[in-house]
């Protein structure tokens, strides 16, 4: 017995030495964190990202739309229930590394052959004092029972540290589609009341062009112009005409977006577009990048998601030692209920170690490690590229602010100068020093240019939710 027992610790410890010299290296890449030191050759770490959204957004109806789209939006509540799958994960991993202890109990009728090696022992033994054993013996149990694998090499605790990396990583993924929602809905909100100036100019040049063509039709009637000047000044005003429903329609669209965001069925979005022209940009201090590391919650994802990774390939590695498990048994059993409860004779214990480690054909845990490897590299990549995207969004951001200023107060002189050639063409259309070509293409382009004015306004505002959501903020 002594020398099977020498064999057996023999083994385990052959074993030990195998697995431990056969384990591979880890592959590690370190990610790289190092960010420009400014955007421009400031050094002022004051981040409009860090604004609650309520206070950098001041329109009470569109903080009214975003409020209800962080209630409502069902995208929005998927992620919520995938951060609930994910905290339970963790509760799950949690338990692995603590024992499990069940409570169970059974009774069944055993017969054993006469010809065997028992069933020749008991034809000879008394069950009891007197009385011989039964040919068919019951046998009642009730027990508690426990297994327990000791995490010697942190498998388990290195697993359920994984499960809260990911679940920190679905709360930031949470927190950055709260940041896009608010862009979305800000964008659209602006886009309509674009669309509601643009609509409103419409009115007004159709108004103008058809007191232009009554004045037309009265230089007609005064033989100072052809037919062929009406009909040019009807189309013109058909066309502009036309031009109104184009832009109903692109309204109907963008009311639909929204309430598709708010999670509700078509019905209008109360807006005030009255003073969307005058509207002011906000002033943005987009402070320092090493600032995105912290603020952008795409980036605290990616990171979250590569702590996670790193975890995965310990739990991997861990695979190729040795395990040890710890069983046990505790209860009373007997041939008969009467007897049960007769202590200490129905009394039942077992308590068993086993460890155990792979020795031959290690493919599957190799596979599993490499596979693990491949996806910490991955992640690493993955966040670095999330760094730099963070780092150009915010750059492009700021230049398009400065160039769509210059565009603007350019656009703003050239609508100015355009309705005053209006009112100049006209005067001269009546005195007949310009003829109604002058007119009509005068008009054509003060209308294009005040068009374009109010595009280059949506642009300016969409520009001021751009950097806001790229500087990371509207998720705290």
């Amino acid at each position: 017995m002594r020398n099977k027992r020498q064999i057996r610790v023999g083994i385990v410890l052959l074993t030990l030495i195998y697995t431990g010299c056969s384990v591979p290296p880890v592959v590690h890449r370190s990610e790289n964190r190092t960010t420009p030191v400014s955007y421009n050759g400031s050094q002022d770490s004051t981040n409009t990202g860090k604004l609650s959204w309520k206070t950098y957004f001041t329109d009470p109806n569109l903080v009214a739309l975003i409020d209800t789209a962080f209630k409502n939006n069902q995208e929005l509540n998927i992620t919520l229930q995938e951060i609930e799958i994910s905290r339970q994960e963790i509760r799950a991993r949690k338990g692995e590394y603590l024992p499990f202890v069940g409570l169970g109990g059974g009774a069944g009728v055993d017969k054993i052959g006469r010809y065997t090696n028992i069933g020749a022992s008991e034809a000879t033994t008394d069950i009891k004092p007197g009385k011989e054993t039964p040919e068919f013996l019951p046998d009642v149990q009730v027990a508690a029972f426990a297994h327990w694998e000791v995490d010697i090499w942190h498998k388990l605790r290195n697993a359920r540290k994984a499960a809260v990396s990911r679940y920190l990583a679905s709360v930031e993924g949470k927190n950055f589609m709260m940041t896009n929602i608010i862009s979305e809905i800000a964008n659209s909100y602006y886009e309509l009341l674009a669309l509601d100036t643009q609509l409103a100019i419409i009115q007004q040049n159709i108004e103008i062009q058809n007191n232009a063509l009554k004045i037309v039709r009265m230089e007609k009637e005064a033989t100072r112009v052809t037919e062929l000047a009406v009909k040019r000044f009807e189309a013109q005003v058909l066309h502009t005409q036309d031009l109104q429903y184009d832009i109903k329609q692109r309204i109907t669209v963008t009311e639909n977006r929204i309430n598709f965001l708010l999670g509700r069925y078509p019905q209008p979005v109360l807006r005030n577009s009255a003073g969307f022209a005058t509207l002011l940009p906000n002033i943005i201090q987009t402070g320092i990048p090493s600032q995105l590391l912290q603020n952008r919650p795409d980036v605290r994802q990616a990171e979250n998601n590569l702590a996670a990774a790193r975890l995965d390939v310990e739990v991997a590695r861990a695979n190729f030692y040795p395990s040890l498990s710890l069983n046990a048994t505790l209860g009373v059993r007997a041939f008969s209920p009467l007897y049960i409860a007769r202590l200490p004779e129905s009394l039942v214990a077992t308590l068993a170690g086993d460890l155990a480690g792979p020795l031959i054909n290690k493919n599957a845990i190799k596979a599993t490690y490499a596979s693990a490897n491949a996806r910490q590299i991955q992640a690493v990549y993955d966040y670095e590229r999330t760094v730099l995207n963070a780092y150009i969004e915010v750059a492009n951001q700021l230049s398009n602010i400065g160039n769509l200023a210059s565009s603007y107060d350019l656009k703003s002189k050239e609508v100015d100068a355009l309705t005053q050639s209006i009112t100049i063409s006209n005067g001269l259309f009546r005195s007949a020093r310009a003829d109604y070509m002058e007119v009509l293409l005068t008009q054509r382009d003060a209308l294009e240019s005040r068009f374009d004015l109010i595009e280059t306004k949506m642009q300016q505002m969409s520009a001021t939710v751009n950097i806001y959501r790229a500087l990371g903020g509207g998720w705290n």
